[in-house]
């Protein structure tokens, strides 16, 4: 039987135009997913953003709804475009134009998790690829694409944050010599997916909570923000990359001792975060 594809926690009364996403924090990993797989336990979960749902999920509190996945992304990548398949992977797939993900193992359906280690022992046929876009990927999209419609009808616009986390050593190299590194990364696909302005306020919103912030570099944003970015819409899309070393133990897959505490400053953060899209409502009469 398959489990649901993905929750969706809404506040009472939504005050704000921002909404939530959380793609890749899904954890429920099918019995013959893992079976089929070459990878331990452990180490098919090092492409997951562990605990980002956790991090995030005080948002209907302040006003907002969250979405989240619930496959696995070694399962299934809702970041990528469905058309992503990988011909290395799925049987019966033809090769297309060059794309750098799908060549890389990391399409819709992924060959390989963090630092290039194989998921499979062979391929897997089209019908299980299609059966996983089918239960997962267009359930997932079609309640996003309604929580931003539904969102702007409501507001007059839609700011979404896509919430991700980031390997460590990912960012290991970005900045100058000497300088410590980012620990927070901002997507907009340098400008097409979100106007300047919500981003300088989503920036200041974690670098006045005390964390170090880029933008686009390395990582500008994937399919979210390409596909529902639309700024002369009035519909935003920002990605945001936490470096998982704030709050988990890699090697462990585990929250580490700053977990509470990091927390408690991401909800200062969406405290900031919903009031870019405040709407305020009256208190009613007692």
């Amino acid at each position: 039987m398959t489990k649901a594809p993905f929750t969706l926690r809404v506040p009472k009364q939504q005050s704000t135009s921002v909404v939530f996403a959380s793609p890749h924090s899904g954890r429920d990993y099918p019995w013959s997913f893992l079976r089929g797989s070459v990878l331990d336990e452990k180490a098919i979960r090092s492409s997951e953003d562990a605990f980002v749902d956790q991090l995030f999920d005080c948002v209907t509190e302040y006003g907002a709804p969250i979405l989240s996945a619930t496959a696995p992304r070694a399962y299934i990548d809702l970041n990528r475009s469905a058309e992503e398949l990988d011909p290395a992977l799925i049987e019966g797939v033809r090769r297309g134009s060059h794309n750098p993900r799908v060549t890389s193992g990391l399409g819709v359906i992924p060959r390989v998790v963090a630092n290039g280690r194989a998921i499979y022992r062979g391929k897997i046929t089209l019908e299980e690829a299609h059966t996983r876009l089918r239960d997962y990927w267009r359930p997932y999209h079609e309640r996003l694409q309604k929580l931003l419609d539904d969102t702007r009808e409501q507001h007059g616009e839609v700011i979404l944050i896509d919430c991700h986390s980031m390997p460590h050593e990912a960012i290991d190299s970005v900045g100058t010599r000497g300088t410590p590194h980012p620990q927070i990364v901002l997507g907009d696909r340098f400008g097409a997916a979100a106007d300047g302005a919500i981003v300088e306020r989503i920036e200041a919103a974690f670098s006045d909570a005390g964390l170090r912030v880029v933008r686009n570099s390395p990582f500008a944003g994937a399919y979210t923000a390409q596909h529902y970015g639309r700024p002369s819409r009035r519909q935003h899309v920002v990605q945001v990359e936490i470096d998982r070393s704030l709050y988990m133990n890699e090697r462990l897959i585990r929250p580490n001792a700053d977990f509470d505490r990091f927390r408690s400053l991401i909800r200062s953060i969406v405290a900031d975060l919903t009031g870019i899209g405040r709407v305020d409502v009256p208190l009613a009469a007692e």
